[in-house]
């Protein structure tokens, strides 16, 4: 019986040493990701919004809402979101933040690197090469950073736009210790990095799964390709899309969660290392699952039945949790702490004085 009892527990030492690679991880749940934006200020709701949050025109400075996201995240079945990023104070400020919560909630963060400017061009290779460089060396080793194979996970959007050897030069130097996921659009694509990055996130929010009669093959057939090639398949899902106030030309309706479900059944019909949702919170192009004025919680709901998570474990979303706002921080939670810590100090001293004062008097007597 001990040494039973010692093997299991030897196995599952190993099992944390030696992470399952892409290829062993089918018969497990994927690790479900969301694609988590940080660019929000208050005056970004102005542009391009036809629906807003449930937690009111947030900042994504804003410490508690992050852990509001979390806490709804963890609640409907989410391990982890990827966050946006590239090098910049803001950006930096943001993703450091996003970190520090994820990790006193026991929530996991990887991140999106963004290749493209503003107007879809490509960044300066070298500026691309020292923010990986910059995101090895500074974030990817924190506790919440999300792991794949033992390695933390990063993504590179925008790698279609790039030549292999540039992506090559931006990849080369973090590999060995980081995982660089491209982002492109077919299994030409695929291939043709296939030696420079380690599998492939497809980014693919705007697919209508009804008028779509391909969506399920192309997924497996890039899924196909990146596992022939021993990387890793982030498979994409969404539960709806329209993009027209910021340039777009379609819309797909979420129908009441079905598209939610459907495109869920497709990428898990991929056999995905990881599942990419988009999105928590891109509002522009209405893909968002956050709970918000007009959709409420439908797609959390939705995703909770998917993952087998209890009801129970929803909380409830109510607009008044709008009002609660931390712009600093943890300051003022550090702050109620301390306060509490000196008001227990002054019961407690105050306590004692009063029994030194009463033995004294009953010495007296």
């Amino acid at each position: 019986m001990r040494r039973a009892g010692l093997l299991a527990v030897l196995a599952l030492v190993l099992a944390g040493l030696f992470p399952a690679s892409a290829t062993s991880m089918e018969g497990r749940r994927a690790p479900l990701l969301a694609y988590y934006y940080q660019w929000f200020e208050e005056s970004s709701w102005q542009r391009a919004k036809t629906d807003y949050p449930r937690l009111g025109r947030y900042s994504s400075d804003d410490a508690s809402v992050i852990r509001t996201h979390i806490d709804w995240a963890r609640s409907a079945g989410i391990d982890g979101f990827v966050v946006s990023w590239k090098s910049g104070a803001a950006n930096n400020r943001r993703l450091q933040l996003l970190l520090a919560v994820a990790q006193e909630r026991n929530f996991k963060v990887a991140v999106i690197y963004q290749g493209l400017d503003f107007h879809r061009r490509p960044l300066a290779t070298a500026r691309v090469a020292a923010d990986f460089r910059l995101l090895h060396d500074r974030y990817a080793y924190h506790p919440a950073f999300f792991r794949l194979g033992g390695k933390p996970l990063t993504l590179f959007s925008g790698t279609w736009e790039y030549s292999t050897a540039d992506v090559a030069r931006i990849t080369g130097p973090v590999r060995k210790q980081m995982l660089v996921l491209g982002t492109e659009k077919d299994p030409t694509g695929i291939r043709r990095l296939a030696q420079v990055t380690d599998g492939d996130a497809y980014y693919w929010s705007s697919v209508n799964p009804d008028t779509n009669d391909r969506h399920e093959t192309k997924l497996r057939d890039m899924a196909d390709t990146v596992h022939r090639a021993k990387g890793y398949w982030m498979a994409p899902f969404a539960p709806g899309f329209d993009a027209r106030l910021v340039g777009g030309t379609k819309a797909v309706p979420r129908d009441g969660g079905r598209t939610l479900r459907t495109e869920y059944a497709a990428a898990m019909a991929s056999r995905p290392d990881v599942l990419g949702l988009i999105s928590w919170n891109e509002f522009s192009e209405n893909s968002h699952v956050e709970p918000s004025v007009e959709h409420g919680t439908q797609a959390l709901d939705v995703l909770r039945r998917l993952r087998n998570v209890p009801a129970s474990a929803a909380p409830s979303v109510h607009p008044s949790q709008a009002a609660r706002h931390d712009p600093l921080g943890y300051w003022p939670g550090l702050l109620r702490i301390a306060g509490s810590a000196l008001l227990l100090v002054g019961a407690v001293t105050g306590l004692t004085r009063l029994r030194g004062i009463r033995r004294r008097r009953e010495g007296r007597t």
